[in-house]
């Protein structure tokens, strides 16, 4: 049997970024675009959180799930307000390491709760279908470029 240490460090395959989201102020909605610069503060143009919730990310498997627990298709992403989407690793098996998403090095900090926004944007329920499916708030290590089809894989 494998040590519980070598278990958590594995991984199946990279993942991959799928969307790409700014907002440049806030309530204001996303725009999508096909990359973006990383600094210590978040995205270039974006109106983040420095620190621990400079960038944030969801895995494109929940947006299924979330629809699914309100009746229909998968929700869009720039209704869930994340910077990211990744597909194809599981990003709560990331927290607490370093990941290479492009050029950049993120550290996944903390689980990025929904907002009573959630409601507005998703209906009745919608609070509730996002949680524990919300993603990932992180800080940035390393600073650089993020272009859709970019990698996403621990160091």
């Amino acid at each position: 049997m494998a040590d519980l240490k070598a278990l958590i460090a594995g991984y199946a395959q990279s993942g991959q970024v799928t969307w790409i989201g700014l907002r440049a102020q806030r309530r204001v909605d996303m725009q999508p675009v096909p990359q973006i610069m990383v600094h210590d503060s978040g995205l270039e143009g974006d109106h983040a959180r420095p620190g621990k919730r400079a960038v944030t990310l969801i895995q494109a498997e929940h947006l299924a799930v979330i629809g699914a627990m309100l009746g229909r298709d998968a929700v869009p992403p720039d209704i869930l307000r994340r910077n990211l989407v990744v597909a194809g690793i599981n990003l709560s098996a990331l927290k607490g390491r370093l990941v290479r998403v492009g050029q950049a090095v993120l550290s996944f900090d903390v689980i990025c709760a929904p907002c009573s926004r959630m409601e507005e944007a998703l209906g009745r329920g919608g609070y509730s279908a996002v949680r524990g499916h919300g993603g990932w708030c992180a800080s940035v290590h390393t600073s650089g470029l993020i272009r859709l089809g970019d990698s996403v894989s621990p160091i």
